[in-house]
């Protein structure tokens, strides 16, 4: 069970998600995918591609400055 940090700062929707879903395909049952944004929809983003993928959004934060981070689990 690994954590996977995945910087999508300075990207502009949707390919904050598209690196996401890129990303996933790597990692494991029980695996966590931490990701890095500043893409002013991805709070919304995240949750939406977590409900279509079946994956749980263990959180998304606003981190101040207009970045955010998420946590998915896999």
């Amino acid at each position: 069970m690994a954590v996977i940090t995945l910087d999508t700062l300075g990207l502009k929707c949707p390919q904050p998600v598209l690196k996401m879903a890129v990303k996933a395909k790597e990692l494991q049952p029980g695996d966590t995918l931490e990701v890095l944004a500043d893409c002013e929809s991805f709070p919304k983003d995240v949750e939406a591609w977590c409900s279509k993928m079946k994956k749980t959004l263990l959180f998304c934060m606003d981190e101040g400055g207009g970045k955010f981070k998420a946590q998915i689990q896999f």
